[in-house]
């Protein structure tokens, strides 16, 4: 089905639109202009949209904003923004009087021309998914990045060409509803995270697998062969299973033997690089790496790989180098918003570091990361409201080093830079999510990046 299709098929129909985000106006944009009748509902104020309220007022969108937005859904169509379960009363009941509830980029897939390759997992998706398109690219293909990253795709469909490749991220909440999987489909791992939104691990796990297990079933399913989840999802995969391993050899995927990077197939090994090579830092991008090498091996060769390896200079947030002041080196890791994305980050580095953690509680464990303190921090400086259980989980882990608290974030990084000295690394990770003071984790980085550089 082509866009122009799909959008004739929503023209007179009462189509309403869940979360008014920067994400979905876009969206809304394009309902608008095909001829559907929308209701747009956030749970926001009015006064939080300013003059976009009257804009999409004055475009002829209907809006529904504040406490009790989803009371009374009455609609044919119900395009869900991935942050809203799809089980709330107000949802289900719309659900069960004949709403078809879906997504922009449930309705993506619908149209999307071209293959589709799609990320998903714990840590790493950003990373792997920009990896893969830099490869592509450097392959000749014209690729279009999106899902949880880069812009909505769906009003660009209509200009994608069969020969195009499209990469997306694509989060736990943007699977739990999918019916269609990708071509080539990537899990780059699977550990505790959004339990406060999900109801359980279950739910949680059931929503990545999410990304494979419908038609059309993949070309191939790249899994991580180290991690015990993502290794179980093997014997559901229909058609070719690729592993990746940084710890033992595999027969199809890629892997890490004697500290280079190698393609495998049918039992056939090629080398691509040495891990020492990789301009980014840290065991997890040689995960990353290896991810991204065994999905797209059909489109590129070894060559490209290996260029894009030593070039790529990372994703903003995510261990970005901010500045080296004094002897000091500041990283920027804001991204890390759980204790298993902080541990890699704290892998990266072959010396102990000044980490700045803590932020809003999400529901998981900070037994683990306490260990990895002990072990990799030098000075610890918490802040925000997981500040506690993160400086618990260190002493109970025993760990011996200084312990900075400090209730203003400003504060904490200045504590962290007074603390520190020349050849020292000051990273913030928080393990944590940043909504206890910001919109997201990128306005974290950004923050932290605007008083690293204010620093005299």
């Amino acid at each position: 089905m082509t866009l122009s299709e799909y959008l004739e098929k929503l023209r007179g129909k009462r189509v309403t639109v869940l979360g008014v985000g920067i994400s979905n106006r876009p969206l809304i944009g394009l309902l608008l202009d095909a001829g559907a009748d929308v209701t747009a509902r956030d749970k926001s104020p009015r006064d939080r949209f300013g003059a976009e309220a009257d804009r999409l007022e004055a475009a002829g969108c209907r809006l529904i904003l504040g406490e009790g937005y989803l009371d009374g859904i009455e609609a044919d169509v119900i395009f869900r923004s991935p942050g809203i379960r799809p089980d709330l009363p107000g949802i289900a009941a719309a659900v069960a009087a004949g709403a078809r509830l879906t997504s922009e980029m449930e309705a993506f897939f619908e149209v999307c021309p071209c293959r589709i390759l799609a990320v998903t997992g714990s840590d790493g998706k950003t990373t792997t998914t920009t990896v893969i398109s830099e490869i592509l690219r450097a392959a000749g293909y014209t690729v279009h990045v999106g899902g949880n990253i880069g812009t909505p795709l769906l009003g660009k469909a209509g200009g994608m060409k069969p020969s195009d490749l499209c990469v997306l991220e694509l989060s736990s909440f943007q699977l739990m509803t999918m019916r269609r999987s990708p071509d080539v489909a990537v899990v780059t791992n699977v550990a505790p995270n959004h339990l406060d939104i999900h109801r359980d691990m279950d739910e949680y796990v059931a929503a990545k697998k999410n990304i494979f297990v419908n038609d059309p079933q993949p070309g191939a399913v790249v899994l991580n062969a180290d991690n015990g989840i993502t290794r179980s999802f093997a014997p559901l995969v229909k058609n070719e299973a690729r592993l990746f391993s940084r710890l033992e050899p595999v027969e199809n995927g890629a892997f890490l033997k004697d500290g280079v990077l190698c393609l495998s197939r049918g039992g056939k090994t090629e080398p691509v690089l040495p891990a020492e090579d990789i301009f980014l830092p840290g065991d997890h991008n040689v995960e990353n790496y290896l991810a991204a090498f065994a999905a797209t091996r059909d489109f590129a060769g070894a060559d490209i790989m290996a260029q894009v390896a030593r070039t790529f200079r990372g994703v903003e947030h995510r261990i970005e180098f901010v500045r080296e002041l004094r002897g000091v080196k500041y990283y920027n890791d804001s991204i890390a918003s759980s204790p298993s994305r902080t541990t890699a980050g704290l892998r990266s580095f072959k010396q102990k570091v000044i980490l700045i953690a803590g932020g809003k509680d999400k529901g998981v464990s900070f037994d683990s990361l306490g260990a990895e303190i002990r072990e990799h921090v030098k000075t610890l400086v918490v802040t925000g409201l997981t500040a506690g259980k993160i400086k618990a989980a260190a002493l109970a882990a025993g760990g011996t080093m200084p312990i900075l608290e400090r209730s203003d974030f400003r504060d904490a990084v200045l504590a962290a830079s007074q603390a520190a000295q020349p050849g020292d690394i000051v990273i913030l990770s928080p393990a944590s999510t940043s909504f206890d003071r910001f919109k997201n984790f990128e306005e974290r980085g950004k923050t932290f990046k605007e008083i690293v550089n204010s620093l005299e």
